[in-house]
This record gives structure tokens, C-alpha cells and sequence, in this order.
């Protein structure tokens, strides 16, 4: 008798254990059905359509080495599936879609932004899934997305952080994995990874671009989640769904009204054309010249013209760089824009 009550009592405390490490996950209600999912892609294809988006699965091809403790989750494959069911949401968005790879092959990371540059695509996102950097740690799991320099730095584009923000709040929300403790909203830097250069894939891709990483394919139990097909296709739809929030805030153009050359005889003033249908805050307004700021400009709230006046500018090529945002928030993309002075 004392043997078989000895025999239930490990057989509940074998049983806990088990249960401990069942894994669970929510399926976003958009994606419960069919009508609901359509409903969403038809509510925000007006803000998709005809937009083009550069894919960047990383990893791949010779470079496998990434795998949870389990040998369950390959973070190359992983990183695919994940980014061929975005690409099935966006196209079904209307937009247009471009890809690094989309079989387990190998892509240089110089090869990655090169072909991003030249696809004439919008933004680039780059689809990773993390791991710690101490050895065994099982423990460690959240959503980030990173974007490139930080804000005293004349490489840092305020676009690419407000397109990390919009993807890591939908991501996190549909996966139910919290962005991570070194950051506020989930969102970094790449120079708090490699300080001063940031990611390769970032620093070279021209294009606003994104480097996501959807969450540790080291932990105990994620490992096991991001082996499930209909996972992935979560992951896919939280990153969908913070794009389909995005353009739908809207992103000012800026266009010059100027010539490409003009005469450098006293005071040179420039006109530019600001857009966005939210309208835009004058208040967010950035101006350098020559990659140093510049107070001399007006902003007319009726016409959305921007008029930046330069006193004795010296002959030769300069460069007029503009930073504006909408009244939600968002900013332009980058506004780089070349003049000659003549004498």
C-alpha cells in the first residue's frame, strides 16, 4: 500500500512537470478566419497598394550555424518561413514585393543591401530571431527591432525609427513576447550592438530599412513555438499589421521647387514643397545645410512651402537636408537634396 501511494505521488509530480511545459500561444483574431483576415487586408490594401517592400530573411544557404539549445529551430529557416508569409500578406495588400532569397541559399550581407539599393523598393526589413550572448542561457526572450544610428549621428534618420516603432508594438502584441528591458518601446539602435557602425545590412541598405528580430529561438519554449507553421504565420502578421499601421499614418514628401544650379550673388533662397495629407507639424521642422543646421527659413502652414534662405554661399556643390513630420508623428523619408552655386 505504502509503495502504491509512493508510485501516485510521483506520478502527479511527473504529471506537473509535463504540464509545465506545454506551450501555448493566442492566435490573433484577424487570422481566426478567413472573412476576418480578408476584411483586414481589404481595410488597409489603400495604404499598401502599389507600396514596394524589400524582404531580407537572414541567414542561410552556408550559414546555419544558428540553432536553439534543442536542435529543434534553424534560425536560417525559420527567418524564411516567417518572411514568405509576410510576403503573402503584403501582396494580397497590393503591394509589390522583393526578396534577398526565398530558398535556403547563401546571401553576402554586402550582397543583401545591394540588391535591396537597386530594387527601387520603398523600406527593407530584415528577419532574424535572436540569441543571448552567455552560452546556455534558455531563459532570456523578447521582441526588438533595431534602426540605424542614434540621433547625434548625421547618418540617423528619424523614418527608420519611427517604421522600428510601428513594427515592434504590432509584433509583440500578436506573438504575446514584451520587447526587451535595455529599451522603452522595444526599439534600438544598431550602435548598441556595434558602436559607431551598426549593422551592416542597416548601414549600407540606402533605403529606410529595419533589422527585426521576432524573439530568442534559444528559449525553452520558444524554440518549440517557432517550429509550428501557424506560429510563423503569426510572427509574419504582427510585423503586417505594424506596416499597415504605418503607411496609414502617412509619410510627408518633400519636393524641391529649384533649379539644380543657382547663382550664388547674394542671398540664395530655396523653395520646397511640403505634403501629407494629416497635414504637417512646423514644429518638427529640420533644417542643415551642409550637414550643419540652419535656422534661416520660413514654413508658410497655407502653402506648405518651405523657403531656406543661404547668406554668401560659397560656389561649388552643396547639400540641403530636411526633416519633417506629419501631425501623427511619422517622418519623411530621407531628404538629401544637391545644389550648385555658381558665382
Amino acid at each position: 500500500m505504502k509503495n502504491t501511494f509512493l508510485l501516485i505521488i510521483a506520478g502527479f509530480v511527473f504529471a506537473g512537470c509535463a504540464a509545465s511545459e506545454k506551450i501555448y500561444y493566442d492566435v490573433p483574431v484577424e487570422l481566426k478566419s478567413p472573412l476576418a483576415e480578408q476584411k483586414f487586408i481589404n481595410d488597409y490594401s489603400p495604404y499598401l497598394n502599389h507600396r514596394k517592400i524589400f524582404l531580407d530573411p537572414g541567414h542561410g544557404g552556408n550559414d546555419r550555424k544558428n540553432k536553439g539549445y534543442q536542435g529543434l529551430a534553424v534560425e536560417a529557416d525559420v527567418n524564411l518561413h516567417v518572411a514568405l508569409y509576410l510576403r503573402d500578406f503584403l501582396e494580397k495588400c497590393g503591394a509589390e514585393v522583393f526578396m534577398s532569397r526565398v530558398t535556403d541559399r547563401t546571401v553576402d550581407l554586402k550582397e543583401r543591401s545591394g540588391l535591396a539599393n537597386q530594387s527601387g523598393a520603398d523600406i527593407f526589413i530584415s528577419i532574424h530571431h535572436n540569441a543571448p550572448p552567455q552560452e546556455g542561457d534558455d531563459y532570456t526572450n523578447y521582441t526588438s527591432v533595431y534602426y540605424h544610428a542614434r540621433e547625434n549621428d548625421n547618418e540617423f534618420e528619424p523614418c527608420r525609427r519611427d517604421l522600428a516603432r510601428y513594427i515592434e508594438r504590432d509584433l509583440a502584441y500578436a506573438m504575446r513576447n514584451s520587447g526587451g528591458p535595455g529599451s522603452f518601446d522595444g526599439t534600438y539602435s544598431d550602435y548598441s550592438i556595434y558602436p559607431g557602425e551598426g549593422f551592416s545590412v542597416l548601414r549600407e541598405t540606402k533605403i529606410p530599412a529595419v533589422l527585426v528580430e521576432c524573439g530568442f529561438h534559444t528559449h525553452h519554449l520558444e524554440e518549440k513555438l517557432l517550429t509550428i507553421d501557424e506560429f510563423n504565420k503569426i510572427e509574419a502578421w504582427g510585423i503586417f499589421r505594424g506596416l499597415c499601421r504605418y503607411f496609414k499614418a502617412g509619410i510627408p514628401e518633400i519636393i524641391s521647387l529649384n533649379d539644380s544650379t543657382v547663382s550664388g550673388k547674394g542671398t540664395i533662397s530655396l523653395n520646397f514643397a511640403l505634403h501629407d495629407s494629416s497635414g504637417i507639424d512646423s514644429g518638427s521642422i529640420d533644417v542643415e545645410f551642409d550637414s550643419v543646421k540652419t535656422l534661416n527659413y520660413t514654413f508658410d502652414t497655407e502653402s506648405n512651402i518651405l523657403r531656406v534662405n543661404l547668406l554668401n554661399a560659397v560656389p561649388g556643390i552643396h547639400e540641403i537636408r530636411i526633416i519633417a513630420a506629419n501631425k501623427n508623428g511619422i517622418h519623411n523619408f530621407p531628404f538629401r537634396n544637391k545644389i550648385i552655386v555658381t558665382e
